[in-house]
């Protein structure tokens, strides 16, 4: 099968865009949905459309997002971190994409990746675990697809064990000991902690870890 020469892969990264100014084109329900996760990130939001949603429209009146509510003028990007382009007009969206490839602003167009500097993966969110899946924009119902299996298989005990493991690491910091990657990866059982976890079983959990953690370390020595 031959690589698709028009798409080059995207390079993974998660973007801090707590307090950044962040600006969506388009008032309807993909709109609503880039403006919902935005929102769940902390970011500061525009929105610009001459029409809005219901639920965009309560938002605005709450004044949890700003909103110029008519048609996206050259400028408007001034000041913006991120744009995401969603509405069913290409020229608009288009339009849109090239004001911010010129004030090297990132952008998402809304199903057009040749048009985008970034697509959104489909991700999960469990407390400090987010796993996130993508098809380099050839298919997104594919990636919502797995995104949902993979949504069985890491429960809420998992946002758990990276609270335990984080608090672990601490105490073992301030302790004066150095574990390297390698010896966390071969303790942490995946297996064991998130089932003891999921039972309430948080006090076992830490102890066998921290059991696997000093048996490594002996082991070594």
């Amino acid at each position: 099968m031959k690589r698709d020469s028009h798409i080059l892969p995207y390079y993974p990264i998660f973007l801090g865009i707590s307090g950044k100014r962040c600006v969506v084109v388009g008032g309807g329900e993909i709109a609503l949905r880039k403006v919902r996760a935005l929102i769940e990130h902390e970011a500061e939001l525009k929105v610009i459309s001459p029409e809005l949603c219901l639920e965009l429209a309560q938002m605005a009146e709450k004044g949890v997002i700003m909103v110029l509510q008519r048609s996206y003028n050259d400028g408007d990007l001034e000041g913006a971190f991120m744009v995401i382009a969603a509405t069913d007009d290409g020229k608009i969206n288009a339009k849109v994409a090239r004001e911010a490839r010129e004030r090297g602003i990132l952008v998402n167009v809304v199903d057009d990746p040749k048009q985008s500097t970034f697509i959104a993966p489909s991700y999960l969110r469990r407390g400090g675990l987010a796993i996130a899946v993508s098809t380099d924009g050839k298919s997104p119902a594919l990636a919502r697809k797995i995104r949902t299996k993979l949504e069985k298989d890491f429960g809420a005990e998992y946002a758990s064990l990276v609270l335990m493991i984080s608090e672990i690491r601490s105490d073992l910091k301030n302790q004066g000991i150095k574990i390297g990657g390698g010896t966390w990866q071969k303790a942490i059982d995946l297996d064991a902690l998130p089932r003891m976890l999921k039972a309430g079983q948080s006090e076992k959990a830490k102890a066998t870890l921290l059991a696997n953690l000093e048996r490594l370390r002996r082991t070594k020595t």
